[in-house]
């Protein structure tokens, strides 16, 4: 951290397209506690985070303020800029995150439509919107990186033919090898392998003719997809489930089936305390929280698909 000569500091280029919120920055100017640093870009040195803090540093007199700089690109420096300011301070307008999502659109089209809505704060179908009014049509190779950091093409069809040609080479490898080496997700190769069971094209024919996978909001899901985590009763009811489970001998005693228990056991209780939760889990780590429950659920929702194919294949063998 360093001070900086407030009349050196950048501040165009901010998400905020309606400049600083007079009120707010009155605020700040009067109350009496020291403003925290603010971050800068070190090379423009732009204004990344901390605009308000900026111009009450300003309206009361002070000729310098702490920084923190920043060493990066500075489209990188935007998107930390769009970050920042949709997780603390002052909430970016419903316009500011929308412009911000744009522009986001065009200096990373490579990400995808949910990445970009969860550091924007608009939604993914808006984001989706917002690329096909900016955006020209896709290659057949191009891909989209997630908010996971993976990469997935817009169009599986080369993925699925791809993974085809390797669940016939290797029946016995598991959803996520195949997945892995296909650059596809384990949902999908576990739609390909039934439609190779049902002696059909791994294909769809709408990703044959050139469409690409559905945008957010418009997810199309094979029965393979959505079998798995078809829930047949309420969280509520699950309960007897799990006891049944615990009474289970073949789990009781064996190492992996006492990791199974103890996975649903931790499941429960988030069950029952879910508000609890909810309410209490502090603001500077809901953020971190968010990110675990839904890379472990997107982890879960995979286990289950694998679970799922291999009791369909005991279900074939005993016939």
């Amino acid at each position: 951290m360093v001070m900086v000569a407030t009349d050196r500091l950048v501040v165009t280029g901010s998400p905020r397209t309606e400049g600083a919120d007079h009120d707010h920055v009155r605020t700040l100017a009067e109350a009496e506690a020291v403003l925290p640093p603010i971050t800068v870009h070190r090379r423009t040195l732009r204004v990344i985070d901390g605009l308000h803090r900026l111009r009450a540093a300003i309206l009361r007199g002070q000729p310098e303020i702490a920084v923190r700089f920043f060493d990066g690109e500075p489209e990188d420096a935007f998107i930390l800029s769009v970050a920042a300011n949709t997780t603390h301070g002052l909430p970016l307008s419903w316009a500011d995150r929308l412009a911000a999502a744009r522009r986001i659109v065009g200096s990373h089209p490579e990400w995808s439509d949910r990445a970009i809505a969860r550091l924007s704060g608009v939604s993914a179908k808006k984001v989706a919107e917002v690329r096909e009014e900016c955006a020209g049509t896709e290659g057949p190779n191009a891909v989209r990186v997630g908010s996971d950091g993976r990469a997935r093409p817009v169009n599986s069809a080369r993925g699925r033919e791809l993974a085809s040609r390797l669940i016939r080479d290797n029946p016995a490898a598991s959803l996520r090898q195949i997945a892995r080496l296909a650059g596809i997700s384990p949902a999908t190769v576990a739609d390909v392998r039934d439609r190779l069971r049902q002696g059909t094209d791994p294909v769809p024919m709408k990703l044959r003719s050139g469409d690409v996978e559905p945008k957010a909001g418009e997810r199309r899901s094979s029965p393979r997809e959505s079998a798995p985590l078809r829930r047949s009763r309420p969280v509520s009811q699950l309960h007897p489930v799990f006891e049944t489970l615990c009474k289970d001998p073949s789990l009781r005693f064996s190492d992996t089936g006492r990791l199974v228990l103890r996975l649903f056991d931790s499941c429960s209780a988030a069950a029952r305390e879910w508000q609890r939760i909810v309410d209490n889990v502090p603001t500077h780590c809901r953020g971190p929280v968010a990110e675990l429950l839904s890379s472990y659920g997107e982890m879960c929702h995979d286990l289950a698909l694998e679970l799922g194919t291999e009791r369909d294949l005991a279900s074939r063998r005993a016939v």
